[in-house]
């Protein structure tokens, strides 16, 4: 009979050690950093590859997600924005185009997208057009441009319609111009 099994598992920081060596960009910085050659990057006393003493994740590795899951998502973090993360964990981590995927992170952010504050203007109260009284006192125009070309020559039709009405006439062009 069994009452309870605890399991137990490397640390966050043990697991990205073990992810650098699927990367064949950071085990290439290994090489020069255990012959002396890569003056910026350094092996710490636990195995693990650092740049200017920060600790280099795996570019595609689970581990990356789960640190930035758990850098925004966590009780203790409560969904910082982009820069807020970028600063806390850069202190700590590092990897390739490290700003710019934590921004993409936080963009993707479900919770972050509803409760963002808009920061736009609010849109102005729509002002209808008066109805005309009268047919053809009062029109709107347009032009359907992109079409091919007749055998006339035509590519363009100038579109006037009549506001009352909705009456519309279709006046084959060669090209849109502002002379009547």
């Amino acid at each position: 009979m069994q009452l309870a099994q605890l399991t137990v598992q490397p640390t966050l920081r043990q697991r990205i050690i073990d992810a650098q060596g699927n990367d064949p960009y950071l085990v290439e910085k290994r090489g020069l950093a255990e012959a002396g050659q890569a003056v910026e990057f350094s092996i710490s006393s636990d195995g693990g590859l650092l740049f200017e003493r920060r600790l280099c994740v795996p570019s595609d590795s689970a581990v990356k997600t789960e640190l930035l899951s758990e850098a925004h998502s966590s009780p203790f973090s409560m969904h910082p924005g982009s820069t807020k993360m970028y600063q806390d964990l850069k202190r700590v981590y590092w990897w390739r185009n490290m700003k710019r995927e934590v921004a993409e992170f936080v963009n993707r952010c479900l919770v972050c997208q509803q409760v963002k504050a808009p920061r736009q203007k609010p849109a102005g109260l729509l002002q209808p057009l008066s109805i005309p009284e009268w047919k053809w006192e009062n029109v709107s125009m347009d032009f359907i441009t992109g079409l091919p070309r007749t055998q006339r020559g035509f590519a363009v039709i100038w579109v006037v319609v009549d506001r009352l009405t909705k009456s519309a006439h279709f006046v084959p062009c060669n090209a849109p111009t502002f002379e009547v």
